[in-house]
């Protein structure tokens, strides 16, 4: 039977998604071309054999509009005969997108095909494709006739069902940030990011090769001195039960980046001399409550296990991807899985969520941790709005 393997995985370094963050002059069509043609460059394969490229991208306007994989394939200088396409499962985009190239490579439909995504959130600003239009319907507000809240306010009503005090919050935060600068002080994340050329204000051009948004400096103490991000009078009428523990500092920041994947049969990657760096084991993709909206990665990582055959204990490393300190907190402890195993290169909160990129991004790091480690399998899980998740397995080859 056919295997989907993973031949490369590479991202950009994250930049602070705002107007003076170090990717916010980069176009984000250039941005997703640069990374997919770093990938077929470090390979060394001609990208007139991929047959497909499908690219995750959430705010689908302005920059980001009109299919960005497509633009970026032509962009990246790639044959006019490789297509491309662009998908939106929210924060799981580009993870989606990850699971439909190996799918389609496991059914036969694909031989190479190129998972990626993009997001630039300082040019393209969450929820700026919902503007002027209303995505919603009578027959959804018939179903939701309270209305639902924002992510946010979602994980404030996740902490208060679990019991999560303010302090359970910043002390895993702190961890993020101090995890991710020591792997980047040893050099641990140099081998997944490809450089980004970015000009400054001067005229002068460097490459970008460095996380932004992590933060050394980072303590408990400090980030006690944060105030809310999501405090609403009528909305703590609505949920008393909130205690109003979620700040920027146990938030993912906003930020740009992309990230892209390799992948092709087994038996492709033989016959173009490729070594693959790991396997596709298993997949799964959840609905859960849309008011919550970020526990779906309970019933995905409980699907995706029970498929696998494998247990929590055999998986060497857990990728749960940071959105808000909650997520991963109550992933763990549901679970009852290792702590240490859990994001131990640091997450979102330290190095960014850069919404459609985010599923590949956290890819490129899983696999490049379990090969450092000499671990076995490795788990990603992804809530995303609306109430989804996706998880996966993979195998170390």
């Amino acid at each position: 039977m056919t295997s989907a393997v993973i031949v490369d995985v590479v991202r950009t370094a994250t930049g602070r998604g705002k107007p003076g963050g170090a990717l916010h002059g980069v176009h984000p069509v250039t941005l997703l071309a640069t990374t997919i043609r770093a990938l077929v460059d470090r390979t060394g394969i001609d990208p007139a054999v991929v047959d497909d490229v499908i690219a995750g991208c959430v705010s689908q306007v302005g920059d980001q509009s009109i299919n960005i994989a497509r633009n970026a394939v032509l962009a990246a200088g790639f044959p006019e005969s490789v297509p491309a396409t662009t998908i939106d499962r929210q924060c799981g985009s580009s993870q989606q997108a990850a699971h439909f190239a190996a799918q389609g490579v496991l059914a036969g439909a694909y031989d190479v095909v190129i998972a990626c995504g993009v997001e630039s959130m300082s040019r393209v600003p969450m929820g700026s494709n919902a503007a002027g239009g209303d995505p919603f319907a009578p027959l959804w507000e018939g179903r939701y006739p309270d209305g639902l809240v924002g992510q946010g306010i979602s994980a404030e009503l996740i902490a208060a069902r679990w019991k999560l005090d303010r302090a359970t919050l910043d002390e895993f935060a702190a961890r993020s940030h101090a995890r991710a600068a020591a792997a980047a002080a040893q050099g641990a994340f140099a081998n997944e990011i490809v450089p980004v050329t970015v000009t400054a204000a001067d005229g002068t051009s460097s490459e970008h090769v460095t996380d932004q948004t992590i933060r050394p400096s980072t303590t408990v103490a400090g980030l006690a001195e944060l105030k809310s991000s999501f405090y609403d009078p009528g909305l703590a009428q609505r949920f008393p039960e909130i205690g109003w523990h979620i700040t920027p500092g146990n938030s993912s920041p906003l930020t740009d980046g992309a990230s892209a994947a390799l992948i092709m049969s087994e038996e492709k990657a033989a016959a173009l001399g490729l070594r693959p760096r790991a396997r596709f084991h298993t997949f799964a993709v959840a609905g859960s409550d849309p008011l919550l909206m970020l526990t779906g990665i309970i019933p995905a990582t409980q699907k995706v296990l029970a498929r696998s055959g494998l247990s929590i204990e055999d998986i060497d490393a857990y990728e749960v991807n940071e959105a808000f300190a909650p997520v991963p907190i109550v992933w763990q402890r549901e679970f009852g899985a290792d702590p240490a195993k859990l994001n131990p290169r640091g997450g979102a909160i330290a190095l960014g969520h850069p919404l459609g990129a985010s599923g590949t991004k956290l890819l490129a790091t899983l696999v490049n941790y379990l090969e450092a480690t000499g671990g076995r399998y490795g788990l990603q899980t992804m809530c995303e709005g609306g109430g989804m998740a996706n998880a996966m397995i993979i195998e170390r080859l």
